[in-house]
Order: structure tokens, then sequence, then C-alpha cells
């Protein structure tokens, strides 16, 4: 760990990053020192002004490139989509083992989404889980909960992946749905192993919730709302560039006219969130360089916490702790009507994430309006008026739609992610919306088998629009593998059919 940390703060990591020796920035970031970093940068300081000195050649004679294993995978269109993922998971399995480079050890085999994600995502496996549940890798599922428990009990939180240059932020809290899975499949007695892990990852999120006051309402993930309520926010708790994302930060920064602390905290922030990046957190829809995320509060997040919340207390209900157990359902309870208050807007009929520093909810239809309807938090009313937008304005040829905004931000329309279409479709279920939660799980489904057998290949994201084209927007090209797609796709094509 010293010398990756030695790698990360040292100048040569800004000169191999600003030079562009990789496409891909994160690609520096994930390589494996061939020997000791301080003697690397030692080598580099005595030979940078020599004649002829080449820094390409100088990191490939230094540093050994991240394997991309998954590569090798020759899809089988003689065999279903379904066939296919089923053998995938081999490919994306990664054994524990010593830390090398950036990565950080886990005691246990894990999943990975695949191409230049070559870690752990902490919001990725859970729906990455929902296509092992299907697979019967139970196994598979246990050992990934018990990596995120090691996580939790190492660093005090979920980071974001499992390198070091994701320590500082962490990601979705789906931690708790995690376990509800797995006691699916293992029964209700696991519930009581993992509250530790529960407990611990719930004072993460809120650490600082006991120190604000009037002068003090933002304090790492926690805002002191106008009405004494407490939300929380994405944060992170470095402000300096991503090292994985270095060159792009910094050219962001530079031409934004901010102050650059500011600016790379909420890059990171909206790292945190998943959704990097989409003009949800924008000032300026139109506008990256406004980038605010650390002073929204998120309608996902906070529905998030609230089944953390209700999670915890039906584990002490379970345990015998009625005290401690009404503690957690008050909190659950408090957070569900500040949701309801900040977050609903009667006018529009639709949930919108809240700018704490402005004091108004933001204008951008997201469908993290459907996560009140998979935690089962809407009304039926408010419920039946946000799948009528669903319908009317986010359903398109290949599915839904992330926002109504095309910006070139991946998180943005025309894409449409696996992710956000579990969430909406089983919310849409949950409040009898059965015929439009259907429509939309067979047109993601047919969208997936067709890019599938016309490529052999499984994708990040897809253009939910015109489904003849490839996703697009985002820091890097479009990713196959590829983890959430697979799991969310097995879970659909085992509710509804058709492949």
């Amino acid at each position: 760990m010293e010398e990756n940390e030695l790698q990360m703060d040292n100048s040569f990591l800004h000169v191999v990053q600003m030079n562009g020796i990789f496409a891909d920035g994160k690609t520096f970031v994930d390589c494996i020192p061939k020997y000791q970093v301080k003697e690397i940068i030692n080598k580099y300081n005595h030979e940078k002004n020599n004649t002829g000195f080449d820094l390409h050649r100088f990191v490939m004679d230094n540093y050994e490139l991240p394997a991309k294993i998954e590569v090798a995978y020759q899809s089988n269109l003689q065999k279903t989509v379904s066939e296919n993922i089923t053998a995938l998971w081999e490919l994306l399995t990664r054994e524990p083992g010593a830390a090398r480079g950036s990565l950080l050890e886990l005691p246990n085999p894990y999943i990975v989404p695949g191409g230049r994600f070559g870690e752990i995502y902490y919001w990725d496996s859970y729906f990455t889980m929902l296509g092992l549940k299907v697979s019967g890798k139970v196994d598979m599922i246990e050992n990934m909960v018990n990596n995120f428990s090691y996580l939790i009990d190492t660093y005090g939180y979920i980071p974001n992946g499992n390198r070091a240059y994701f320590l500082g932020r962490s990601q979705p809290p789906f931690y708790s749905l995690m376990i509800k899975l797995l006691a699916q499949v293992k029964g209700e007695g696991i519930f009581e192993q993992y509250l530790p892990h529960l407990e611990k990852e719930y004072a993460f999120w809120m650490r600082g919730s006991e120190e604000l006051d009037v002068e003090h309402k933002k304090i790492n993930r926690v805002v002191l709302m106008s009405g004494a309520e407490i939300m929380n926010r994405y944060w992170d708790e470095n402000d300096t560039p991503r090292p994985e994302s270095y060159r792009e930060d910094i050219d962001l920064a530079n031409v934004s006219g901010r102050a650059l602390p500011e600016m790379y905290r909420h890059l990171r922030a909206g790292a945190e969130s998943g959704w990097d990046y989409s003009s949800r957190w924008f000032g300026d829809k139109n506008s990256f360089a406004s980038i605010r995320t650390a002073e929204i509060i998120p309608v996902d997040l906070n529905c998030l916490l609230f089944h953390l919340e209700e999670t915890i207390a039906s584990i002490h209900h379970l345990l015998k702790n009625p005290e401690t157990a009404r503690q957690f359902s008050n909190a659950a309870i408090k957070r569900k009507i500040a949701i309801q208050k900040y977050c609903w807007n009667w006018d529009q009929g639709f949930y919108f994430d809240f700018d704490s520093d402005l004091q108004k909810q933001k204008n951008i239809f997201s469908l993290a309006a459907a996560y009140p309807l998979f935690f089962n938090l809407a009304s039926k009313e408010n419920a039946e008026r946000v799948a009528w937008i669903i319908e009317n304005r986010f359903l398109q040829a290949g599915g839904l739609v992330s926002t109504l905004e095309t910006t070139g931000q991946q998180w943005d329309a025309p894409n449409g992610w696996a992710p956000l279409h579990w969430i909406a479709i089983t919310g849409l279920d949950n409040y009898g919306c059965k015929d439009l939660a259907q429509t939309i799980a067979k047109r993601w489904i047919k969208l997936g088998t067709d890019v599938f057998n016309r490529t052999g290949k499984l994708m990040e994201k897809y253009n939910v629009v015109d489904t003849k084209l490839e996703a697009g927007g985002g820091e890097y090209p479009g990713q196959d593998g590829f983890g959430w797609t697979n799991g969310v796709l097995l879970a659909l094509i085992q509710n509804y059919g058709t492949e």
C-alpha cells in the first residue's frame, strides 16, 4: 500500500497522465510496478533530461499493463444469451490474492464488470448478484457480501471499488439489499451475522450528523434541511483530481473558472453517485463545468438510506431489541416524510433532486424518481403519476432513457442502463403497473438480445432511442463484459421470459 500511495502522490503521476501516455487514464493507475516505486521514480528523475528520453517507453519498461482476461471470450451465437452469460461468470471471476499495484486485497473470489473495470464495484455488484442468484451461484453471492463486509471492517465503509485511488468515496449504498438477497436463499438467520456491518455502513453515511447546526449545515455526507430534517448527499474526502481521470478533471477544472478544489470535490462526489456523469448534477444542464453534485440532495440516495434504516430496525425487532428497533424505525419514518417534502413535486407529478444551496428542487427529470416506487415509499397516487410520465416521456424503442436531457453525458439520453431498468420495472410492478413493467422489460430484453446477436457482446449501457446505434458519451468508450447487464438481463428473462 505504501508504494501505491507514493505513486499516487508523486509528480510522476501528473507527468504520465497529462502527457496522455494511455488513451484511458485508468490504465496507468491500474498498472503494476515491476520494481519498487521509489526506484522507478529515482530512475525517472535521473533519465528524464537525457537526449532522446521516451516517456512512453519508460512507462512500458517499468510497469506491467493491467490484464483484460475477458477479451479472450468468444461468444457462441448458437447458444442463447442466458447460456453465454452463464459462461461469462467464470471469465469475470477474480480470485483473492495479495494486493498488487493499486488493487486492494479481498479475502474471497468476486465478479468484476469487465472491460476496463478489472476490480469489484460497490453498486454494480448488487445487480450482478441478481443474475448470480438465477444461475444458482449462491456461494459467489456470499463471497461478495463477505468481501464488502471485510471492506467495512477494514476501512469503515465500502469504497467505490477495491482500488487505493477509490479510497475517500463510496457508491450508492446497496449493501442492505445484498443482505436481503442473500437472506432469500440462506434464510433470515444471516441477518444477525451482518448487523454489525449494516450499522457501520449507516454510521459512515451519517458521520457528522450530531455536529450539524445552523452554522454548520453540511458536514461530510449529511445536510441539515430547513425544517431541521437530516438528509444525505454524495461526497468525497478528497478535493484533488481523480487519479484515474486525472487529465480530464484538470482540463475541466481549468476552463470552469471556479476554485479548483471545489470542482474536484463535485467531480468526485459525482463519481460516488454512480451517475458519472449526468445533467442531474449540473447548475446549467448543458454545462459540465457547472457541476455541483455535493450541493444536491439526491432522491435515490435518500431512498437507499431509508431502506438501510428499515433493514436495521427490522433486524433489531427480530432480535427483540425494541428500543433500538424503534430508533431506526423512527429515523426511516422521518426520512420518508422528508423525501416527500423536499423531492415530490405536486405540479409536475414527479420526484426530483433537491438543491440544498439554492433551497429549491432541481428541474431535471430522471429515473431516480423510480426509487420511491422500488422501496414502496410513494403513495398510490404519486406512483401512478410517476408511472404516467415514465410511460409517456421516458419509454423508447429499447427501454427507458436515464433522463430526458441529451447532453453528451453517459447518464443522460439517449442512453439506458440495466440498474435503472431493474429499479423502474420492479417499482412499477410494486404498484400494480404490471403492463407497463412488462413492456419495459420486454423492450430491454429484446435490445440486449438483438445487440448480442449482432455483435456477440453484452454492453455496459445501450442507446434505447436508436437501437441500431451504440451508446455514447462519458469519459471512456463503451465497455463489454458486462456484470450488471448480465445480472439484470438474466433476472428479467426469468421473470418475463423471451430472449
